[in-house]
């Protein structure tokens, strides 16, 4: 990929997690990288191949992300909850395809295809490490709502407080010790 489609792409991103599918044009991206309108129509013909492509790559360096950190951490659900809350606390605040989630039904048919593999890829990878199904739907569910609400109060702690009942200690507790007394 050249450094001009790749400056097209970061631009766009930058702009659909801010204001979705339509919150960009052809026009806005080609002056935010400074370039002409054309120059972004070379590299991407239309605004949904511009999409999907940025939500494919999206896609991509999340799932290497993803499995760098659960070399770190085994507990794939502290991954996930950490990233996110490293998205709301990012610049834009809001990942892509949580944005572009909510408007599936209207996305064309390419880009709503890759959001729905990006959610699909976090999905079959918390359910790779252990995860039932429907724990790891409920995770998903929580940390995109969460970040949604989070931005739309323009209150951070809202994903933390969202997300607290994830981030406690599934370890129990040591038993209490007794002391024995001489007699």
């Amino acid at each position: 990929m050249s450094d001009v489609a790749a400056a097209i792409m970061d631009a766009a991103e930058r702009r659909m997690r801010r204001g979705g599918f339509n919150g960009f044009s052809f026009r806005e991206i080609a002056a935010d990288v400074g370039v002409k309108s054309s120059s972004v129509h070379y590299h991407f013909p239309t605004k949904e191949n511009l999409a999907a492509a940025v939500i494919k790559r999206y896609t991509t360096e999340s799932a290497e992300m993803f499995e760098r950190e659960l070399a770190k951490e085994t507990d794939p659900v502290k991954v996930w909850v950490k990233a996110f809350r490293v998205t709301i606390h990012s610049q834009d605040r809001m990942c892509p395809c949580a944005v572009l989630g909510g408007s599936s039904q209207d996305l064309p048919p390419e880009v709503a295809a890759e959001v729905k593999r990006f959610f699909k890829m976090c999905h079959d990878k918390l359910v790779e490490r252990g995860l039932p199904p429907d724990e790891a739907s409920h995770l998903l569910s929580t940390i995109t709502g969460a970040q949604v609400v989070a931005n739309a109060m323009n209150d951070l702690s809202v994903y933390d407080s969202a997300t607290r009942e994830f981030t406690k200690s599934k370890t129990p507790a040591p038993a209490k010790a007794t002391s024995r007394r001489a007699k």
